[in-house]
């Protein structure tokens, strides 16, 4: 061993201490910290609807399989501007771990056909699409959780609520894919509170509902319950999505007979939760882990 592998080895535990330490005092994970990030590739791109936007990308774990997959559902606040590129990075990292990964893309307010009622239907499509992935890629369908972040909270929890849409709604579907749970990441899990706030987020509410009333058919909350499993995960420091979006919907949901948990991570902000790199990931991939073990 040379010298400086030696200095290398002595000091790397101090280092990465001292690289923590700098990262918490610096503060949380912001948009531009995630986002610049270089993109890692999937195994395949595949289209489950014939729009440019209706999409997913595949990754899965090596091994011969069957294995358990995460449909991952990105936020943005519904907004066209913002796509599936900064969650892949979750993804990704799940991926390592021995979890398949579907992260969707899906039209979004202002993209054609995006807002009412076709990001909901595209996301609907896109989680139907497991069936066919599953004919073709080892999925274990038995091991299938949903993951979604912010908005993209809010649709992973109606997608879990999808069998109580009332039959008259064209976005009922009489039988979703069955999953083992769904996991909640800053998740916007009422609509009708959140819409009522000032920021640019709490404003696509509107649009994305039509301009009507449709929290009935569109409002997780509201279509309880849901009969899985759910975990909320969510930082006490969020300045996008208030952290009581998570804490008044799990006990909602546990009122209405769910096992639902509110996972709330002190200090933790907006991203946080997705980024692998955050000291927060470890309760997020703990958590994961669990809801998809055999």
């Amino acid at each position: 061993m040379s010298f400086f592998d030696a200095i290398s080895l002595t000091f790397l535990p101090q280092l990465l201490f001292s690289l923590i330490i700098l990262f918490q005092s610096n503060g949380n994970v912001s948009w531009d910290d995630i986002s610049k990030l270089k993109v890692p590739l999937a195994d395949q791109r595949i289209r489950y609807r014939d729009n440019p936007l209706t999409f997913g990308d595949l990754r899965l774990p090596k091994g011969s399989g069957p294995h358990p997959l995460a449909v991952v559902i990105h936020g943005g606040c519904w907004q066209s501007e913002y796509d599936l590129e900064y969650i892949s990075h979750l993804s990704a990292a799940l991926t390592k771990k021995g979890v398949a990964t579907w992260t969707i893309e899906y039209r979004r307010i202002g993209d054609p056909g995006g807002g009412w009622t076709g990001t909901l239907e595209d996301v609907s499509n896109a989680t139907d699409y497991v069936h066919t992935l599953a004919e073709k890629f080892p999925i274990d369908l038995n091991r299938v959780i949903l993951i979604g972040h912010s908005a993209g909270g809010h649709m992973a929890l109606w997608l879990a609520a999808r069998k109580n849409v009332p039959k008259q709604s064209n976005l009922y579907r009489p039988s979703p894919l069955v999953v083992r749970g769904v996991i909640g990441l800053a998740a916007i899990s009422d609509l009708r509170a959140y819409g009522q706030g000032s920021g640019s987020c709490n404003r696509s509410v509107a649009p994305l509902m039509g301009g009507t009333d449709h929290f009935a058919i569109a409002n997780p909350i509201e279509l309880l319950p849901l009969r899985v499993p759910v975990r909320l995960i969510h930082g006490t420091k969020d300045p996008i999505v208030p952290v009581e979006q998570s804490s008044r919907f799990a006990v909602e949901a546990v009122r209405k007979g769910d096992d639902a948990r509110s996972l709330p991570i002190d200090g933790a902000g907006h991203f946080d939760v997705v980024a692998p790199f955050s000291p927060a990931w470890a309760v997020v991939e703990r958590t994961i882990m669990e809801m998809v073990a055999k």
